[in-house]
């Protein structure tokens, strides 16, 4: 299920960074760090489906702030509805 972990960007580099201290001031550089990781990472889009499944509450996962990924968990969920009302 995770065997795209070997080929992240982030393996070899400190845990910590993926986890900002707070969403301000340093906080905020240390997610525009991590986030510039990800944008190189060939396993982007995995990291980031892992992460919306098991709902991951913090960090920076694939490339997503905790609050964007509740956005995009949101929106996937209105589409989902709407899909169904147009249906019946």
């Amino acid at each position: 299920m995770l065997s795209w972990l070997g080929r992240a960007a982030c393996r070899d580099l400190d845990t910590e960074l993926f986890f900002p201290v707070g969403p301000d001031g340093p906080g905020r550089h240390q997610a525009e760090k991590a986030k510039a990781v990800c944008k190189t990472c060939p396993v982007r889009r995995q990291c980031a489906d892992w992460a919306l499944t098991t709902a991951q509450e913090y960090g920076i996962w694939g490339g997503m702030e905790a609050e964007e990924r509740v956005l995009m968990r949101r929106r996937e969920r209105s589409a989902a509805s709407e899909r169904v009302s147009v249906q019946s």
